[in-house]
């Protein structure tokens, strides 16, 4: 490791900490709020996935393509 790559460590985390101070975070409530709206979406994008599989693979099985 070059005397440069050592010298740069010790600020790039000091510039990290800085970066870090400087990001909004969520409160809690809506974080809360956000993953379960995150839950439910894809609960229903799962259902409605499902629903289409089981429709294409009912008219399969009418035509006989699938058993």
């Amino acid at each position: 490791m070059s005397e440069a790559e050592k010298a740069s460590k010790p600020g790039f985390f000091k510039n990290l900490k800085s970066e870090f101070k400087k990001c909004t975070w969520p409160k809690k409530e809506d974080l809360v709020k956000q993953s379960g709206l995150v839950i439910i979406v894809s609960l229903v994008l799962g259902v409605v996935i499902a629903g289409i599989d089981w429709v294409i693979r009912y008219g399969l099985q009418l035509l006989n393509i699938v058993s």
